[in-house]
């Protein structure tokens, strides 16, 4: 029993733990972000010019969106790793694997210089961090949420998009010093590798920080010594489907609303209002921190209220919201930046408690392959396109219809929260 108590009453030897999957998470998503902020730089260095200026920025997007169709693909593997041998053991292989995608990135040649080789190898870096980021969603999410004390796992469910934000928020901050730091060409000619490189750096400390963290799967220790069957690689559809397919209704609304109000919204203002380069990045870093703070305080929020009323609310906000907020952006700071947080509170209720309902709804045997797989399957046919989504119908003269479309999403999400989903909160974890 731990009798050493941090200040916020939580043992401990649970902040440790807290914080190795945190620190390595900042770590993730820092590199997985900084693709979506500096991709309006080197579209142009990366891709051949083209007549339609947007051409090369589209093909950026594809690529960003390949990379979520990978992430599946690591949500299955890396999630029946982490099901067989241990959350810790799959939490390091997936910051191994981030690093290096990020080092590959950071050396990408220009067009000019290597000809289509260069999109080329954008392309398998993305890939590879596609791979690690699926993983790392199956593997820590659940050591997050199996680490928690009793009635706290909303608490530390909300440390899984606390820490995405941090990595967020490196990567916008960092973009926004050198968009208004460096002239626009050496922006475009060298700027855009600093952030890949620190993120390469930066894998080895979260790497270290790993290696002191404590298994939190009993079942995969039991598995090493014989004991239990190992799960297969789909045993978690097999006996559980009607799960998989709630995660996917839980999700959809989600993710097309998170990357759209965390990453892509100040691209969608500079597309549809000419809004500024520079300033939009400062807007999102703002909004980005006012997220992060709300993590925590609507995680113990579903502690003590419940899960299905957080989702509820995000459901009925973003099935309202998205077409008068988007609708109402202007070329001014003051507006794109009420609009991002106006957002993000009700997003932060679906955000926070994300990963508490996804573990919640499995046992430990299949918990990181189940929840990680249809999660991530959801995620990159959702949340990878919304960006190229977005951009393709400024291209063709319908921005408009964009906001429809997440309130569309939305709906099918608010349904599945009012008749599908049971309240988990109090169900102890098997």
């Amino acid at each position: 029993m731990d009798v050493t108590h941090s200040p916020i009453g939580i043992p401990r030897s649970r902040v440790r733990q807290l914080m190795a999957a945190s620190v390595g998470n900042v770590v993730e998503w820092y590199d997985w972000y900084a693709y979506t902020f500096l991709s309006i730089y080197f579209a142009e260095q990366v891709f051949a010019k083209s007549d339609n200026p947007l051409l090369p920025l589209l093909s950026a997007l594809a690529i960003f969106a390949v990379g979520f169709f990978f992430r599946p693909l690591g949500g299955l593997l890396v999630g029946a790793f982490a099901d067989r041998y241990g959350r810790k053991a799959a939490m390091t292989f997936t910051i191994i694997l981030m690093g290096a995608g990020s080092l590959l990135l950071a050396v990408t040649p220009t067009y000019a210089a290597a000809g289509v080789l260069a999109p080329i190898i954008l392309t398998l870096a993305r890939l590879i961090q596609g791979l690690s980021v699926g993983g790392e969603f199956a593997a820590a999410t659940t050591f997050l949420v199996e680490s928690a004390p009793p009635g706290r796992r909303g608490l530390f469910s909300s440390f899984q998009y606390v820490s995405t934000t941090i990595g967020q928020l490196l990567a916008s901050g960092l973009a926004a010093v050198l968009a208004t730091s460096l002239s626009k060409a050496d922006m475009s000619s060298y700027g855009w590798r600093i952030p890949f490189v620190i993120g390469a750096v930066i894998s080895l400390v979260g790497l270290w920080i790993r290696k002191g963290a404590d298994e939190t799967s009993a079942v995969a220790a039991e598995i090493k010594e014989g004991k239990v069957r190992r799960p297969s690689l789909f045993e978690f559809f097999k006996v559980y489907p009607s799960k998989a397919f709630t995660i996917i209704g839980i999700t959809v609304a989600g993710t097309v609303a998170y990357y759209t109000w965390t990453s892509f919204l100040p691209t969608y203002a500079q597309l549809t209002v000419g809004f500024d380069k520079a300033e939009s990045l400062t807007v999102g870093t703002i909004s980005l921190v006012f997220f992060m703070v709300l993590q925590p305080l609507l995680g113990m929020l579903s502690d003590k209220i419940g899960r299905r009323p957080m989702l509820i609310a995000f459901g009925v906000a973003f099935v309202v919201l998205p077409v008068p907020l988007l609708n109402a952006l202007s070329n001014s700071f003051a507006s794109l930046l009420l609009i991002q947080c106006a957002g993000m509170v009700f997003l932060g209720c679906f955000t926070s408690v994300s990963a508490a309902v996804n573990s919640e709804l499995f046992p430990t045997r299949v918990r990181a392959s189940g929840a990680g797989f249809p999660y991530s399957l959801t995620v990159a046919i959702f949340g990878g396109t919304a960006p190229l989504i977005g951009t393709y119908l400024k291209d063709v003269g319908n921005p408009e219809l964009f906001p429809w479309y997440m309130s569309a999403l939305a709906l099918v999400s608010t349904l599945v929260y009012v008749f599908v989903l049971k309240e988990t909160k109090d169900q102890p974890l098997s």
